[in-house]
């Protein structure tokens, strides 16, 4: 038997970390075993899909490193409704499925609550299709459905619990379930790896699967992603689009490294390992029943792990969209021919070792390209004080003096101005950090000064200068 796995995301919005756990999480499977990746995009809900979704699932994948054409797909629920419709029609001939014409307050009525399952009224009354007749799955009155799961075990559900539910609305349409149980039998799916969220519906569709005369796949229901308040991540509440995770500057590595990690962990002390450890060691069997905790905290400390093993020369290629707002970047705060390239190389080292995302690389290196510094007034508010104007003027006095403009030279320059105020090196650089760079935090000052030249460096202090008088 070839296994075959699909994963089946539905195009109404942006694309869910959750999801790309499950995507990433077949995909090892499917490769593990010699099998196949299906992707199926679950597109009927015509109200709310979006064509632009639907690249926005194609390229996320493609940046997690699913790339197109390694996969079976993209398949498209929607082609396949006729044989949604023929699934039902084959159920209500077979006597598994029923007619009903029992509205929500039919319902309540009966059972004095909403949220009561329902009772079986039309069973027997041998009502037949029409509008506004929902089908209806019979569900065995006696013994109970097992699910066997990779994960999970053998979770069993009592059929007397579990309610003749809708598989065709009133309009003739199937519902979801039904449509993803002929999906996933036209297409040979073999094992079903998916979120705990959907355990519930799994008895129902086994049921499905079983009066349609075909053998269930195998179960495998990994933990739902919480957030820090042990909440499903919400796309309402939290921050949950992969895409604004990649255009923010994380790494396609770190990110795959991490949500590896949600409800799962490589041999020995180690979360940080090569994407090849992880193919070979992951095991469904091996996934933690607890939900996992979606760290943005954690991912950030990742992705600046593997930002700072990057070669320098592969970090300044990372850097180029926000260098230059290509894509779905912004647009940086200088003009395209005001940006040095030779610049940016002599201080990409130092900036490497100090950003845990690539859009951070903005804010430290615009002050090189810009005709003058970008001002945080609470950081000069805060740091020109009593004292800051003289310090200034002794400071591009002892510069323009210097023989050799180079980091060290400049260091021991500036120390030696403090040093006859009795100020540690520390107070003396912030009004010339700010004066230069705009900002009291940053890259190395004066490895920053040497690169920015002695005039551009000379001309903003100057003008610090004037602005406290």
């Amino acid at each position: 038997m070839t296994v075959r796995v699909r994963f089946a995301p539905s195009p109404t919005g942006m694309f869910h970390v959750g999801g790309a756990r499950s995507a990433l999480q077949n995909w090892i499977y499917a490769k593990q075993q010699g099998g196949v990746f299906v992707l199926r995009i679950e597109d009927t809900d015509a109200a709310r899909n979006k064509p632009e979704w639907t690249e926005g699932i194609l390229s996320a994948l493609d940046w997690i490193g699913i790339s197109r054409g390694s996969y079976e797909g993209p398949y498209f629920q929607s082609a396949n409704a006729g044989e949604h419709r023929a699934a039902a029609a084959r159920l209500y001939e077979s006597g598994r499925a029923y007619y009903c014409d029992c509205t929500r307050e039919d319902l309540q009525a009966r059972t004095g609550s909403q949220y009561q399952g329902y009772d079986g009224y039309h069973r027997d009354r041998g009502l037949g299709p029409g509008p506004g007749n929902a089908l209806r799955f019979r569900t065995p009155d006696e013994g109970a459905t097992v699910v066997v799961d990779l994960i999970r075990g053998e979770p069993t559900f009592e059929n007397k619990l579990i309610e003749d539910f809708v598989i065709a609305r009133g309009d003739g349409s199937p519902v979801f379930l039904l449509a993803n149980v002929v999906d996933d039998m036209t297409m040979g799916i073999t094992h079903v790896i998916r979120a705990e969220e959907h355990l519930p519906n799994t008895p129902k569709q086994q049921l499905l699967w079983e009066a349609l005369g075909v053998k269930p796949p195998i179960w495998a229901h990994v933990p739902v992603v919480v957030n820090e308040k042990r909440q499903k991540l919400s796309k309402r509440r939290d921050k949950v689009a992969l895409e604004a995770y990649r255009d923010e500057g994380y790494l396609a590595g770190a990110m795959r490294n991490y949500l590896m990690l949600l409800g799962w962990a490589p041999s020995g002390d180690r979360e940080i390992v090569p994407w090849s450890v992880i193919e070979d060691e992951f095991r469904l069997d091996e996934v933690n029943l607890s939900s996992a905790f979606f760290d943005e905290k954690k991912l950030r400390a990742f992705n600046g792990e593997y930002i700072r093993a990057l070669p320098v020369a592969e970090f300044i290629d990372a850097c180029q969209p926000w260098l230059t707002g290509t894509g779905t970047i912004a647009p940086p705060p200088w003009q395209p021919e005001e940006f040095d390239a030779d610049a940016f190389a002599a201080v990409a080292p130092l900036a490497q070792t100090r950003i845990a995302v690539l859009s951070e690389i903005v804010p430290n290196v615009d002050f090189l390209f810009l005709a003058s510094p970008l001002i945080d007034e609470a950081a000069w508010t805060k740091t020109m004080k009593d004292g800051s104007a003289e310090l200034l003027d002794d400071a591009v006095a002892a510069f323009e003096a210097l023989e050799s403009w180079d980091a060290e030279s400049l260091k021991s320059t500036l120390e030696a101005v403090g040093a006859e105020r009795g100020l540690k090196l520390g107070k003396t650089q912030a009004p010339v950090r700010v004066a230069v760079t705009g900002r009291t935090v940053g890259l190395p000052l004066f490895e920053s000064l040497e690169v920015l030249g002695r005039e551009r460096t000379l001309t903003r202090m100057r003008a610090a200068r004037l602005r406290l008088v």
